[in-house]
């Protein structure tokens, strides 16, 4: 009977252990994850009206598709096909993704933006952007934009 009881009790701590393994390793959770990204259009293009800091590539842009996840420990991964100037081209060689969060400093809000580095954007508009940004503390609020710098967006999350 004591062998039995032993036996049953390693096998529930083996169980526990086995159940907490998976939440020790997920300890990165989805920050955001998306499968629709608006190109620059109207009177997002150029300077006039920056979102959080960003301003609007200086054309029209179109985009076929935009996806991709931000975690909490700043992973990026975003995938965008057909990002391109309404005659149908794109005409810059890298594309980075851009990490707007609203974060607090002291008493106040601000706004935080971190960008991947650049990554290769082919003439049809494709790239896959894949890296890790330091997130500030909280960041509330996230919006993924993609363009040529960290200045300058062609898609951001939304529709």
């Amino acid at each position: 009977m004591r062998r039995y009881l032993i036996l049953v009790l390693g096998t529930v701590l083996a169980i526990a252990m086995l159940a907490q393994a998976p939440a020790a390793s997920s300890a990165e959770r989805k920050v955001l994850q998306f499968d629709t990204m608006a190109p620059v259009t109207g009177p997002f293009v150029g300077s006039a009206n920056p979102i959080r800091n960003i301003n609007g590539g200086g054309l029209p842009w179109k985009i076929d598709e935009g996806k991709g996840k931000l975690t909490s420990g700043g992973d990026v991964d975003v995938r965008v096909r057909g990002l391109v100037l309404l005659d149908g081209e794109n005409p810059v060689p890298f594309f980075q993704a851009i990490v707007s969060c609203l974060s607090i400093d002291g008493d106040q809000v601000i706004t935080v933006n971190v960008a991947t580095a650049p990554f290769p954007a082919s003439t049809s508009g494709d790239s896959h952007i894949k890296d890790t940004v330091a997130l500030p503390t909280p960041c509330v609020a996230p919006i993924v934009f993609v363009g040529p710098s960290a200045t300058t967006w062609f898609a951001a999350t939304g529709q």
